[in-house]
């Protein structure tokens, strides 16, 4: 059965729904390239460890936010996005600005677990953030799906993963995460709106100080206008990284 598309707009941001008042995706109309939700805006944080992803794999496309800022900001990546379900490509296309480049960026209509298992293609960044109607995430939040994203990374690969924590299998599928990548993933903080972020991290193990961080914010900042300043805040606040130092 098809899900139903809703688009709304308020205060001059559009916003995908599907059939339901939770948002799947947001775009400020005035800025269509940036990331409006702050949990996008920490899928990024792998860009703080490791710049400039050749090879990404975008697994759900929602409103199209991190498909566009890795389009228009690393014009020398290439993009694959697994999309389940085409009427949200249709509504990427036709209300959020998806770019339309055959070149660049590689669109599958499919099941995201199912393209992982069964591909034989490196990554340097996997993106997973697929959920339905109902915020269900399916085959994408198991321990075989972790280790086969893990199989599909390039030697210093690295992957993120948006959670929701009221989800009641929250710590679990974090768990399942730290467990394909032997130890070696980071949950964020959760954001406001109850999102948060696992990030894990293959190839040569990473030992970054936090003013080390802090300078790369500012660098990918001045490149990109993506402000991580903040999440770096949140991230000290929690005490989650010993001696103020991010490893991975």
């Amino acid at each position: 059965m098809a899900i139903s598309i809703d688009i709304r707009e308020d205060a001059g941001v559009r916003t995908l729904h599907f059939g339901s008042d939770w948002v799947q995706g947001a775009m400020r109309i005035a800025r269509p390239w940036n990331l409006e939700l702050e949990y996008t805006r920490e899928m990024m944080a792998s860009l703080l460890l490791r710049d400039t992803p050749r090879k990404v794999l975008l697994i759900g496309l929602g409103a199209a936010s991190l498909t566009k800022f890795l389009y228009r900001n690393y014009p020398q990546a290439h993009l694959t996005v697994v999309e389940i379900e085409p009427s949200v490509v249709a509504a990427a296309r036709q209300f959020f600005k998806l770019p339309e480049d055959p070149k660049r960026l590689h669109l599958v209509i499919g099941d995201g677990a199912e393209f992982v298992l069964n591909s034989n293609k490196k990554f340097d960044l996997i993106l997973v953030d697929g959920f339905d109607e109902k915020a269900r995430t399916g085959a994408l939040e198991t321990l075989p799906f972790y280790q086969a994203c893990r199989t599909r990374m390039s030697d210093d690969g690295m992957m993120a993963v948006n959670m929701l924590t009221r989800s009641r299998g929250f710590k679990a599928t974090a768990a399942r995460i730290a467990e394909a990548f032997d130890d070696r993933a980071l949950v964020f903080p959760s954001c406001e709106s109850g999102n948060a972020v696992a990030l894990a991290a293959g190839g040569t193990p990473l030992e970054v100080s936090f003013e080390g961080l802090k300078e790369n914010a500012l660098k990918l900042k001045e490149a990109t206008g993506l402000n991580l300043l903040p999440t770096l805040t949140r991230l000290a606040q929690a005490k989650t990284c010993l001696n103020n130092t991010l490893v991975l």
